[in-house]
C-alpha cells in the first residue's frame, strides 16, 4: 500500500481542499447550458433537467455506501480510481448525442463524486488533530460554498463561447488533472482499516431514522435544498427564453443565488447562540411572508429585479434554516458521527432530487409566478415540519454543539 509521506502532507492537503467542492461544480457548471442542451439533443426541458436529479440521487446514495468502503479499504485507491472514472464519464457526456447514455454517465459521475469527496474529507481526520484539524474543517464551509457560486458563472462563459459540451470537457480535464497529481504525489492516509460490517451499519441507520426529530430534520433539509434545485432547473429557461437574456446572465443570477445562500449561512453562524427552535421557525415564517408579498407582484412585473427579489429572500432564509437544521442533526448522535454524516448527506440529497423533480414535472414553471408557486409548496411544507416537530435538545448550548457550527458544511 502506497503510504503518504510526511513531506507530502501539505501538498496533499491542497489537493484535498481543491476536490471538496467537486459535487457543486459537477452539479452546477452546466446549468446555463440546460436550454441549449434541450435544443441540441431534440428533447424537452424536463428531460434535460433530469440530468441534475440523477446526479444528486446517485451522489446522495453514494455517500450512504462510501463511508464503510473507505474505512475498510482505504482512501487513496478508491478515490484515485473514481477520479479516472469521473473524467471518462465527463468526456463521454461531452461527445454523446444519446440522452440515455448521458443519464447513465451522470449517475456514474454522482457515485464517483461521492467517493472522491468523502475520501478527501476523511483525509483531514486521518492526518490532523486538535486546533489544526479545526482550522481546516472551518475552511470547508467557505470552500464548499464557492462551487455553487462560481460554477454557473464559469458555465455561462463556456456555453456562450463553445457550447454545452465544453462544460463536460472542462469537468473531464479537471478530473484527469487531479488523477495524475494524486497518482504521482498522493498516498494512503488511513491509520487502521476497519472490518466491513453491513449489519452494524444498517442497525445504526435504523436507530437514527427511528428518531423523529433527526429524520424530520433530514426531510426539512430536502425541502430547503429543493428550492435551490428547482431554481437551478427553471432559471435558465425563465432568463433565456422568457426574458431573452444570454446564458452569461443566467450565470450572474446563479452567482447571486449562491451569494444569497452564503449570506444566510453567515448570519446563522453569527446567531448560533440564539434559541434554535425560535430562530428556525421565525426564518420559515419570513419565507412565507416573502412569498405572500412577491407572488402578487409578479402578476404585474416579471423582470430580473423581481426574480432577484425571489432569489435573495427565499435563498438567504433557506441558507439560514439549512445551516441550523444540519448542525442540529449532526450533533444529534455523536456516537455515530461518521454514519450520521453519511445518512444526512445522502438522505437529504436523495429527497431534494425527488421533491424538485416532482415539482418541475407537476408545475409548469414557465414564468416567475409559477416559480413562486413551486417555492410556496416547499416553503409551506418546511414551515409545517418545523412547527409540528418536537426538537429535543435544540436549546442546549454545549461545547459539542458549537463545534459542528464550524464543521457542518463538511458533511453536505
Amino acid at each position: 500500500m502506497k503510504r503518504i509521506s510526511e513531506s507530502k502532507i501539505q501538498s496533499n492537503t491542497i489537493v484535498a481542499l481543491s476536490l471538496i467542492p467537486l459535487s457543486g461544480l459537477a452539479m452546477d457548471v452546466f446549468i446555463p447550458s440546460l436550454p441549449d442542451m434541450a435544443v441540441q439533443l431534440h428533447t424537452t426541458p424536463a428531460a434535460i433537467q433530469l440530468t441534475l436529479s440523477l446526479f444528486i440521487i446517485s451522489y446522495g446514495v453514494g455517500q450512504l455506501i462510501v463511508g464503510g468502503i473507505i474505512d475498510s479499504y482505504g482512501r487513496y485507491w478508491p478515490s484515485l480510481v473514481s477520479m479516472l472514472v469521473f473524467s471518462a464519464a465527463s468526456f463521454i457526456i461531452a461527445f454523446s448525442t444519446n440522452l440515455q447514455t448521458i443519464y447513465a454517465m451522470r449517475i456514474v459521475q454522482g457515485f464517483t463524486t461521492a467517493m472522491i469527496v468523502v475520501s478527501k474529507r476523511a483525509y483531514f481526520v486521518d492526518v490532523y488533530t486538535g486546533d489544526t484539524l479545526k482550522k481546516y474543517t472551518n475552511l470547508f464551509s467557505l470552500i464548499w460554498s464557492i462551487a455553487p457560486i462560481v460554477a454557473p458563472f464559469i458555465g455561462g462563459f463556456f456555453q456562450t463561447t463553445w457550447g454545452w459540451a465544453s462544460n463536460f470537457i472542462f469537468l473531464g480535464f479537471f478530473g484527469l488533472t487531479f488523477f495524475f497529481i494524486d497518482l504521482l504525489n498522493g498516498g494512503e492516509s488511513i491509520r487502521t482499516a476497519q472490518p466491513f460490517s453491513t449489519r452494524l451499519i444498517l442497525n445504526s441507520y435504523g436507530k437514527m431514522l427511528k428518531t423523529t426529530d433527526f429524520s424530520m430534520g433530514i426531510i426539512v433539509l430536502g425541502f430547503i435544498w429543493g428550492m435551490l434545485l428547482v431554481f437551478g432547473m427553471a432559471a435558465p429557461f425563465l432568463i433565456e427564453h422568457e426574458l431573452q437574456y444570454s446564458p452569461v446572465v443566467t450565470g450572474y443570477i446563479s452567482l447571486f443565488s449562491g451569494v444569497s445562500v452564503l449570506i444566510g449561512n453567515t448570519v446563522s453562524r453569527i446567531l448560533y447562540r440564539r434559541s434554535y427552535v425560535k430562530k428556525i421557525r421565525i426564518a420559515s415564517s419570513m419565507q412565507l411572508v416573502s412569498l405572500a408579498l412577491l407572488i402578487p407582484v409578479t402578476f404585474f412585473y416579471q423582470n430580473l429585479v423581481t426574480l432577484m427579489m425571489f432569489v435573495f429572500m427565499l435563498h438567504s432564509l433557506g441558507g439560514f434554516i439549512f445551516n441550523n437544521v444540519i448542525t442540529y442533526c449532526m450533533i444529534r448522535f455523536p456516537q455515530y458521527a461518521g454514519k450520521a454524516s453519511g445518512l444526512i448527506g445522502g438522505g437529504f440529497a436523495a429527497l431534494t432530487s425527488v421533491f424538485s423533480s416532482l415539482l418541475v414535472n407537476t408545475i409548469d414553471i414557465s414564468n416567475q409566478t409559477m416559480l413562486g408557486a413551486a417555492y410556496a409548496v416547499l416553503a409551506v411544507a418546511t414551515f409545517l415540519f418545523l412547527v409540528k416537530t418536537s426538537w429535543k435538545g435544540g436549546e442546549q448550548k454545549t461545547e459539542q454543539e458549537k463545534e459542528p457550527v464550524m464543521e457542518m458544511a463538511v458533511e453536505v
